[in-house]
């Protein structure tokens, strides 16, 4: 066949979605796997958001729909901005996407030309290097040591600007750690992106999974950096509809619409009817979202207690999301069967104990191991004690 274009090198598979993707195929096989590695809820989507959808497909209202999203599902979006950001947003403001993913995507290719560098701070989400990568963007990664709770300090960052610095990624709460920027770091990052006229992606997607005080974005310390913010949500994390595929940003008009052109020219529009279900989980009973915060802050705690009593697996207490970041450096430092990556020891337990987690090579961090514990309680405690079995064996 004809040679594929040399774009596809600069990007690989998802290790999230194949590590679960693995596990599902050992599943189907009917070996007994437990999944650590999915980042979504295992929470059922809420009936009235269901509801809605339905009586959409019912309706017939399964056509195209405006590029940028239905009018009503803008306003209930800006809507909620504007509340939980403290700023005034409308429609204008807001451009639906195929979930949040697809937001943060449009984003890069609306503000990067070839060449411009993006900082990233690490450990950081799979997606943000190959997203920069194929907008013709490099990625510059900035670490977020462990002393200062994975999040780099505004030095760290101002250390990495060149003239070539175009944006700055800001993942609060973070997926893979769960940490949750400071607010001294927040002003930080807004000082620095207005010194060097950068953009600002906020991503913002497990905003209401903070389990210590509120969620605090750069918008909240930093009002006046709106014209700059590009802010990426979506309905998946809080309202446990990831297979819906609708997220939002919310960001400067300009730019709103430059993102709502390329969601025309990519994939027409969202899905209408998964839509009319997002605006029905905005406007409707917010009754489950509270009550799955404390169900996932529940399981954080007892995450946290079983992988400390597991020797050479060093925990961080994660303030919000719903992912254990584990340090195995001192783990994989005695070299036990000849594991020395994150990605040996996640294949090692995959295969041997059949428990799948991502190693923190994907996030790029090599060291560390992501558990998701948005699984049931049984799940996480049969889990642990698996992992624990094999780190028992190996000494």
């Amino acid at each position: 066949m004809p040679k594929l274009s040399s774009r596809n090198d600069l990007v690989k598979p998802s290790p999230t979605l194949a590590i679960t993707a693995r596990a599902n195929a050992l599943r189907a096989q009917g070996i007994d796997v437990v999944g650590f590695g999915a980042g979504e809820p295992d929470f059922d989507t809420p009936v009235h958001v269901c509801d809605a959808a339905v009586a959409a497909l019912r309706a017939g209202f399964t056509r195209y729909t405006p590029e940028a999203g239905i009018p009503d599902l803008r306003d209930a979006v800006a809507a909620r901005a504007t509340g939980a950001l403290g700023i005034p947003f409308a429609r204008e403001n807001v451009a639906v996407t195929v979930g949040g993913k697809q937001g943060i995507y449009n984003f890069f290719m609306c503000v990067l030309e070839p060449g411009d560098e993006v900082l990233i701070p690490t450990p950081c989400w799979v997606s943000y290097p190959d997203q920069v990568a194929l907008a013709g963007g490099k990625a510059v990664f900035v670490e977020g040591p462990a002393e200062r709770s994975y999040v780099p300090s505004p030095e760290a960052l101002a250390a990495a600007v060149t003239p070539k610095t175009r944006a700055l990624v800001i993942c609060s709460p973070s997926n893979p750690t769960g940490a949750v920027w400071s607010e001294a770091d927040l002003r930080g990052a807004a000082a620095l992106a207005a010194r060097h006229d950068l953009w600002i992606l906020s991503d913002e997607i497990y905003d209401e999974l903070v389990f210590e005080g509120v969620h605090r974005s750069v918008l909240h310390v930093a009002p006046d950096a709106a014209p700059r913010v590009c802010v990426a949500n979506g309905a998946s994390k809080t309202y446990a509809m990831t297979g819906w595929r609708v997220g939002w940003a919310v960001a400067p008009a300009p730019l709103a619409k430059a993102i709502a052109i390329l969601t025309g020219h990519s994939v027409s529009a969202p899905t209408s009817f998964a839509q009319k279900g997002a605006l029905a989980a905005l406007t409707g009973p917010q009754d489950e979202v509270p009550k799955w915060r404390e169900s996932f802050r529940v399981r954080r705690d007892r995450t946290f207690e079983l992988c400390r009593e597991i020797p050479g697996f060093v925990p961080f207490k994660p303030a919000g999301a719903f992912y254990l970041w584990i340090d195995v450096r001192p783990f994989l430092a005695r070299r036990l069967h000849g594991l020395t990556t994150s990605a040996e020891l996640a294949a090692k337990l995959l295969d041997e104990v059949r428990v799948a987690l991502v190693p923190g090579s994907a996030f790029s961090a090599e060291g560390f191991l992501r558990v998701s514990f948005a699984t049931s309680p049984a799940k996480i405690e049969e889990g642990f004690k698996r992992i624990r079995e094999f780190v028992a064996r190996c000494r």
